[in-house]
């Protein structure tokens, strides 16, 4: 099977052709909307920068050096605030307002090379989550985007799919979209991703944006602009984006007796924590007849004060689970800060992500596309694989990272192999019925209509039946090791390890371990090490080998992966033998870490520390 040697796929041909009103017509539009904004929208004008840079002195390449490392993978994120024990703030305005202009011209020259032709009205938006710094910040991208040429629109309190589909859905149509987020990551951080009508930009386009970013921090000669002279418009873009949700609902169901109200006799509860998840309650959910009392943390909080907005997040899990059983809901839903993620909880109280979620979307996926392709990353447990192709489906693994993930199955798509789910372990997951986009209240959206479809054929079981043969890993554990090095030293010391690793195990230094690949399923070109003619740009460096033994033969896996967000390795392993991870780690620390001479440049206390937890159990 060939691969695409295209990084990013362009869906422009699925876009709406309607054009974004004039300026009178917007005006009335935006003035007669019945919904107000979920948080106020940021006043640009008049505000003032936080910022304390001086851009007549000197800005050494450590410097610009500061701006490049911002870069996130296909996101930027930093430190925004103060308060973070051993970290400075480096996402500070000036920077964010020379990402933003070198964004902004990005779009402009990629409209002109499309068209042929000068673009001019260019249009930008801008959403964000409740973080503290967001309003600052905000004055720095319109800044920014002004500086460009660009015409800014100010969404307020956002979503990460909702400024995706607002380069999309009428009357807005905007050009290009920036979402301001740090996702779960800790209320002090910030974070900007990026999008056009083709989708969200990938990370050697990230690092273009980043890198000239960077000479336009060095050569600034004033600060961030507090008095505008295009001051952001405000638009209501969430009610749009939530009337469209509500009725890809009500289609899909079509329920015989209360169209307009199919989960009339549905309790759902949601735990938004504290981020920008609260609309789906009140503005889908509610209007749709479902009992919504009971859910949780509804309110924008930046400070994130009950729980880290995570569905992967324990305390989150325990909290819905709560919520779930006490009320006798139908479903429970736990969505990340920005709703780009999410997981649900059934009705028996049982925590559905990860693995979970994956197998309950291919359950769902493979009724309507028998056979398709399902891609994940490459942490996706063994059983998993055995689940898709029970049911007739197919199983990708593919590199860590949801850009990595859903960029495979478009390319993938594109060559004419079907593939309809990108899922990631950490509960990003895109449909190609929905541009591709890792959308974590679309993906909720369709468990919803599976569990109204299942009442309406008669059934009495919960959405948890259709994983309900899903075998779980015995053992599964993720470790990390930091890095010993000045952080811009960091990243290639981790490349170094990593590669290292690969070397140890193609060689045969470490006996039973083999480099993994798809090489046992129908993928024959070894997608998860990425070993095309042509391969897809390296974000984050990483490997899988399967572990073997003569006892129980393949019982497990070791990944290990270069860290985007910190300088650190991860490590995670996977076992079907009891014991199996505690081996995997001693022989990981004695046969390739110490043999090799990098535990010299890593610190090992994760690792020491849980062979000695094991041991004395």
């Amino acid at each position: 099977m060939a691969s695409a040697s295209t990084p990013s796929i362009s869906l422009q041909n699925n876009a709406p052709g309607t054009r974004f009103p004039s300026s009178t017509a917007s005006k009335l539009l935006h003035s007669n909307l019945k919904f107000p904004l979920l948080m106020p929208a940021t006043k640009a004008t008049g505000i003032k920068s936080s910022s304390t840079t001086n851009y007549n002195e000197a800005v050494s390449d450590e410097e610009m050096d500061k701006i490049r490392r911002l870069q996130n993978g296909s996101d930027v994120r930093g430190v925004a605030l103060e308060g973070e024990k051993g970290r400075t703030v480096d996402l500070s305005p000036p920077a964010v307002e020379a990402i933003a202009e070198s964004f902004g011209e990005w779009v402009i020259n990629g409209l002109e090379k499309e068209k042929g032709r000068v673009a001019a009205n260019v249009r930008v938006s801008l959403g964000r989550d409740p973080r503290l710094s967001g309003a600052s910040l905000s004055v720095a991208v319109f800044s920014g985007l002004v500086r460009a040429g660009c015409l800014a629109f100010d969404m307020g309190l956002a979503t990460t799919p909702a400024c995706f589909m607002s380069t999309l859905l009428p009357p807005f149509s905007f050009d290009a979209s920036i979402m301001m987020t740090a996702s779960h990551l800790p209320y002090t951080r910030n974070g900007l991703k990026f999008f056009t009508r083709g989708g969200g930009l990938t990370s050697p386009e990230v690092e273009e944006i980043c890198d000239k970013a960077a000479r336009k921090y060095a050569n600034r000669l004033a600060k961030v602009s507090t008095m505008l002279k295009s001051p952001p418009e405000r638009v209501d873009f969430m009610s749009t984006y939530a009337k469209h949700l509500r009725n890809i609902i009500k289609e899909r169901v079509n329920h015989p007796l209360h169209y307009d109200t199919p989960l009339k006799g549905f309790q759902i509860i949601v735990n938004a924590g504290n981020g920008s998840g609260g609309f789906f309650t009140w503005d889908v959910l509610d209007k749709l007849g479902a009992e919504t009392f009971g859910s949780l943390h509804l309110n924008p909080d930046g400070r994130f004060p009950n729980h880290i907005p995570n569905p992967e997040d324990k305390i989150a899990m325990a909290l819905s689970r709560a919520a779930v059983l006490e009320n006798s809901a139908d479903l429970g839903i736990v969505f990340d800060t920005d709703v780009d993620r999410s997981g649900v909880v059934d009705r028996e109280g049982n925590p559905i992500n990860g693995d979970r979620l994956i197998a309950l979307m291919s359950a769902i996926v493979l009724r309507e596309h028998p056979g398709t392709t399902i891609v994940t990353d490459a942490r996706a447990s063994m059983a998993l694989t055995r689940f898709i192709i029970d049911r007739g489906g197919q199983h990708c693994l593919y590199r860590v990272g949801y850009r990595n993930v859903i960029d495979k199955g478009v390319r993938l798509d594109k060559n004419g192999v079907e593939t309809h789910l990108m899922m990631e372990t950490s509960g990003h997951g895109a449909l190609k019925e929905n541009y591709f986009l890792d959308d974590g209240a679309y993906m909720v959206v369709k468990i919803i209509i599976e569990m109204v479809r299942m009442k309406l054929a008669g059934s009495d079981e919960g959405i948890g039946s259709l994983i309900k043969d899903l075998e779980e890993p015995l053992e599964s554990v993720e470790l990390r090791m930091n890095i010993i090095s000045e952080p811009r030293h960091a990243k290639a010391r981790a490349i170094d390890v990593i590669e290292t690793f690969r070397s140890y195990v193609e060689e045969g230094r470490i006996e039973g371990w083999e480099l993994d690949s798809c090489g046992d399923c129908w993928v024959t070109d070894g997608c998860l090490v990425d070993s095309n003619d042509d391969p897809a740009a390296v974000d984050a460096h990483m490997y899988r080998a399967k572990v073997s033994d003569e006892k129980l033969g393949q019982h497990g896996w070791i990944h290990l992966r270069q860290s985007i967000h910190n300088p650190n390795i991860a490590v995670n392993m996977q076992s079907m033998a009891p014991g199996g991870c505690l081996s995997m780690t001693k022989t990981l620390r004695d046969k390739f870490l110490v043999a090799s001479g990098m535990d010299k440049i890593l610190d090992l206390t994760q690792i020491d520390n849980y062979t000695k937890t094991r041991l004395e159990k």
